[in-house]
């Protein structure tokens, strides 16, 4: 039987959008366990949180001792997640750029077999709102340059709203990422595609956040710049085989046995 649908949360110094996000998580997804990882917020996001989760038993708080970049709070998140029975994983941002309303498209798709479902900026029916012009050059180039690099279908490989099931996240050996950022989110599609995992993207529009300060910085991208070119290193290295391209833009069905 398939265990409950986890949400994963990263939080830092998110007390301003923390409480109106799970309010609209729990009411797209009545039925999932949400787990908010903490990263010692000074603004007291982790206080919120543990008050949220005394008066709501499907709301869990993991704290860290301080702030370690996002990619080891989501490994942390999944691991914590799958030792309680997850069946399906969700990542999404904690600052209401991901639209809690989305999430029941998310999970059907996952339901329904998909391996790794995808919130996408980037097919038909998606979208941005709230960028100016470089922003969206920029963003639209890094997916670009990704998508030419690892050769594959893939229309936003950066997004960070994301569906697993379960099977999947232990597939791709998650515990091993160690990328932040772009490259993360990069990394973790990359290995699920190598791996001739289904992959599919499910349109979705990205809200700038309204309140709190990004967490992007000019390191985290420059990551995602030499990180791309080395997974294909990589994954010749350990004999992986080459990640499938798409006839359909994201959408990698499983290869025929």
């Amino acid at each position: 039987m398939t265990g409950p649908a986890w949400i994963i949360i990263p939080t830092y110094n998110e007390a301003a959008n923390l409480e109106l996000l799970l309010r609209g998580v729990r009411a797209a997804a009545p039925e999932a366990r949400i787990l908010v990882v903490d990263d010692a917020s000074p603004d007291g996001t982790g206080v919120m949180a543990d008050a949220i989760a005394a008066r709501d038993e499907a709301v869990e708080v993991l704290h860290r001792p301080g702030k370690a970049g996002l990619g080891v709070a989501y490994v942390n998140g999944f691991a914590h997640a799958l030792r309680g029975g997850a069946g399906y994983v969700v990542e999404m941002d904690a600052d209401l750029s991901h639209d809690p309303r989305d999430l029941p498209r998310l999970l059907e798709r996952a339901a329904a077999g998909v391996d790794l479902v995808l919130g996408s900026r980037y097919v038909a029916g998606g979208g941005v709102e709230d960028w100016d012009l470089l922003r969206r050059v920029i963003s639209r180039g890094g997916c670009r340059y990704a998508r030419t690099m690892l050769g594959v279908g893939v229309r936003d490989l950066t997004g960070g709203f994301k569906c697993f099931r379960a099977e999947t996240l232990r597939a791709i050996d998650f515990e091993t990422v160690r990328s932040e950022g772009y490259a993360f989110q990069v990394e973790l599609t990359y290995r699920a595609l190598a791996r001739g995992l289904r992959v599919e993207e499910v349109p979705i529009t990205f809200r700038d956040r309204s309140a709190g300060e990004s967490k992007m910085s000019a390191r985290i991208a420059l990551e995602a710049i030499w990180l791309v070119p080395a997974l294909r290193l990589t994954r010749r290295r350990d004999g992986l085989p080459e990640a499938p391209g798409s006839g359909e833009p994201g959408t990698l069905p499983i290869p025929e046995a």
